[in-house]
């Protein structure tokens, strides 16, 4: 509690969902090969209600019905951007993170094909980016995540074991109910460059970026392509540098609608080549970082 000038007490709520650790106070990380950078795609791949505002490049027509400018910006990205994408993952042997809305199972079937085929990771993203996971009650919040992971589970043929909840949301109880569903990390806390312990039995925190993430350098900074480039080595050069006594996560948030316009799409690749040739760095999903953290660093074995 404080207690302010005019004498007015207040409670202050404190963060119990994890402790304080500096990351030069930590049992050191080992990635496999002897890499020093862990790095993931994290792929969002998502689906927009036509009568609900959500992600806009322009501001003044996102609340009318329709909105076919900005609802066509963001559904570029699953009839073109998407494929585009694909062919640059392909191309440098990477496999996706996809953070998956449970309602693309019903949309874009031909996207869940392209995944299982290449044996991406499927993490649990909510039900749709037009609403966010918050100001649930508990029984409600159950019955939904238990719906969207078996929804996501019976499309793909794989359980989630990861969760972002759209645009990072989480309500206080999120990650004990999805610990509870079998789930074993997530996304939303952007707040470290390795996973570390939740105070919930078995859940970790992977990191994730709203740093290097293609809606905020685009979208919010106005970067332009040479730009996402140099801030993308620049990152993973710093990293590497991080990571002479234990390593780093680097995670790339992706948004089909975004990075897969034709002009940024050079770029991207490039980027990618970058990664993929770097002798540092361990090409993995974040399940497999997720995986990796708890057998090498805790201890323990994951959950089947």
């Amino acid at each position: 509690m404080t207690t302010d000038s005019s004498g007015t007490t207040e409670e202050i709520m404190e963060n119990t969902l994890y402790d304080y650790s500096p990351i030069t106070e930590r049992a050191p990380i080992h990635w496999p090969g002897g890499a020093r950078v862990a790095f993931y795609v994290g792929l969002n791949v998502e689906h927009f209600h036509l009568d609900k505002p959500s992600t806009s490049i322009i501001q003044d027509t996102s609340t009318l019905l329709p909105d076919a400018l900005n609802y066509g910006w963001r559904d570029y990205g699953v009839r073109v951007g998407i494929w585009r994408l694909i062919e640059s993952l392909d191309r440098h042997g990477i496999r996706a993170s996809v953070l998956l809305n449970s309602e693309v199972a019903e949309h874009y079937p031909q996207i869940i094909e392209a995944g299982r085929s290449r044996q991406w990771a499927w993490l649990a993203h909510g039900r749709t980016n037009s609403a966010l996971h918050a100001d649930l009650e508990p029984e409600a919040e159950v019955a939904e995540l238990t719906e969207i992971v078996e929804t996501i589970q019976k499309a793909t043929g794989q359980r989630p074991l990861g969760w972002m909840g759209p645009a990072l949301t989480e309500t206080l109880s999120t990650p004990r109910l999805l610990a509870d569903l079998g789930l074993r990390y997530v996304l939303d806390w952007t707040n470290d460059d390795q996973p570390y312990a939740l105070n919930v039995p078995g859940m970790l925190s992977v990191p994730y970026t709203v740093e290097l993430n293609d809606l905020g350098i685009f979208g919010l900074k106005g970067f332009t392509g040479p730009d996402f480039l140099q801030m993308f080595t620049d990152h993973l050069d710093q990293l590497v540098a991080d990571a002479g006594d234990s390593g780093r996560v680097m995670a790339l948030a992706l948004h089909p609608f975004v990075i897969g316009q034709p002009s940024r799409h050079k770029y991207l690749d490039k980027a990618l080549e970058y990664a993929a040739n770097h002798p540092d760095v361990w090409l993995a999903t974040s399940d497999e970082i997720a995986d990796h953290y708890n057998r090498e660093v805790l201890g323990t074995i994951p959950r089947s």
